[in-house]
């Protein structure tokens, strides 16, 4: 196994093995927040681990101690090959046009987090409408509260990208509403290598598979919520 000794920020791939995490990164569970409809409406920062400088993460969804790996990978014969695209997210996404907002979308990326539509209307259908000032603020918040980068809202004139302040952290999304456990989610433009040894374009947000099952690994793609995975945290409130 591939061990990091430096303290830089960064997350090393294993092949068919565990996410190393390295550079003193915070790691705490981040709660999906839901209305009384249903749908998602902000995060709640929950447990907070203890971590050393380096540390790696259960990439293929069977370890005993989540979200820490355990080497339960080596027992299951983890196929953890990397099938992402590796072309930057702009070259990527679709480029939806609005009247006073602009609207990336990389579906590949969804990690169905719920954010993008609501009871009173959806991100595209407020991009769309976005020459009214709530529709576009509405807008700008639905593509800025997705954890997984999948929409970028950009601003009309400059065509500058729209985006949280993100700090450098790792958190792990956990998904009540669902009663699942979600991706890891990668903050604040932390450099992400590859198995092979090539970078990931750095981004300000993304989600990375924890239950081994997406077909767009590294990068999460909701097959979580249909796997029903469960990181056996009890005190997570289902």
């Amino acid at each position: 196994m591939k061990i990091m000794e430096n303290k830089k920020r960064k997350i090393t791939i294993i092949k068919n093995g565990p996410y190393i995490v390295s550079g003193n990164l915070p790691l705490a569970k981040e709660i999906i927040v839901s209305d009384e409809n249903g749908d998602s409406v902000g995060w709640k920062k929950s447990e907070k681990y203890s971590c050393p400088e380096q540390y790696s993460l259960c990439r293929c969804g069977a370890s005993k101690n989540k979200p820490f790996c355990d080497g339960s990978h080596v027992k299951s014969e983890f196929d953890g090959k990397e099938t992402a695209d590796r072309g930057i997210f702009s070259d990527q996404c679709e480029k939806i046009i609005g009247p006073g907002l602009d609207l990336d979308d990389l579906p590949e990326l969804c990690a169905r987090a719920r954010f993008c539509h609501d009871q009173s209307g959806d991100v595209w259908e407020n991009t769309e409408r976005s020459d009214d000032p709530k529709s576009k603020q509405k807008a700008t918040r639905e593509a800025s509260l997705c954890p997984a980068g999948r929409l970028v809202a950009r601003e009309k004139n400059s065509g500058q990208a729209i985006e949280p302040e993100l700090e450098p952290e790792i958190g792990l999304i956990e998904d009540p509403e669902k009663k699942v456990s979600g991706p890891v989610w990668v903050k604040g433009g932390i450099e992400i290598e590859s198995a092979d040894g090539l970078n990931y374009e750095k981004r300000n947000r993304v989600t990375l598979c924890r239950c081994g099952k997406s077909a767009n690994k590294p990068f999460c793609n909701g097959c979580h919520i249909d796997e029903k995975f469960n990181d056996g945290d009890k005190n997570i409130n289902y």
